[in-house]
């Protein structure tokens, strides 16, 4: 309905009448417009997190996140006009309460991106992939939502290219990894502490006044 309408036009009223049930039962569902593209998204991350294909692990990092992200944009992509005009809605200045938890949903889905694609590092390389990650699909979702290519071609390449740094990372991790062990430094021997200036010449003078009689 919302393709016919567009998403700023539509009513859940009307979705009510053309569903033949009353708007009480559409509140039982959904507590506003807003839900319901929540729940858009969340059968998207559904989507995206199905059982890969054979042969999955064996792929890239690179491979692996491209084929768990283009799950979540092919679920959608049907309705790529009315996914940016729900977006658009979220983002809408008079909605400052959406703006929050968008930030939320977006860190939620990244971080099972990382999971559907076996990416399981810890320490400053996840952060390193969280924000990487975040950055990629930004900019692609925004590629996406202007791709009018047939099988969204270019939004994949778009990610495919984007996504290369992963393959480095863990690369550059695999080598650190590899790098035998630095032995210690022997320590150094203490250095002799300096003589008093003026020693010198105290003890030539004593040992002169013994040599004296």
């Amino acid at each position: 309905m919302a393709e016919e309408v567009g998403w700023e036009n539509l009513r859940l009223r009307k979705v009510a009448d053309r569903l033949g049930v009353p708007l009480t039962t559409v509140l039982e569902t959904f507590r506003d417009i807003d839900a319901v593209t929540d729940a858009w998204f969340a059968r998207a991350l559904t989507s995206m997190l199905r059982p890969p294909e054979a042969g999955f692990e064996a792929l890239s990092a690179r491979e692996r996140a491209q084929a768990v992200l283009m799950r979540w944009f092919d679920a959608q992509a049907a309705h790529r006009r009315v996914v940016g005009e729900m977006l658009g809605a979220k983002l809408y200045p008079s909605h400052p309460h959406h703006w929050v938890p968008m930030i939320f949903s977006l860190s939620r889905l990244i971080q099972w991106v990382r999971e559907a694609a076996l990416l399981d590092a810890g320490g400053r390389r996840r952060q390193m992939e969280e924000a990487g990650l975040t950055w990629v699909f930004l900019q692609t979702l925004r590629v996406w939502l202007r791709d009018g290519t047939p099988g969204q071609a270019y939004a994949r390449r778009f990610l495919d290219r984007r996504l290369a740094w992963l393959n480095r990372l863990d690369q550059h991790c695999r080598e650190q990894r590899a790098k035998p062990d630095e032995p210690e430094a022997e320590p150094a021997a203490p250095r002799r502490a300096a003589a008093p200036r003026g020693s010198s010449r105290r003890i030539d003078v004593t040992s002169r006044e013994h040599r004296d009689p």
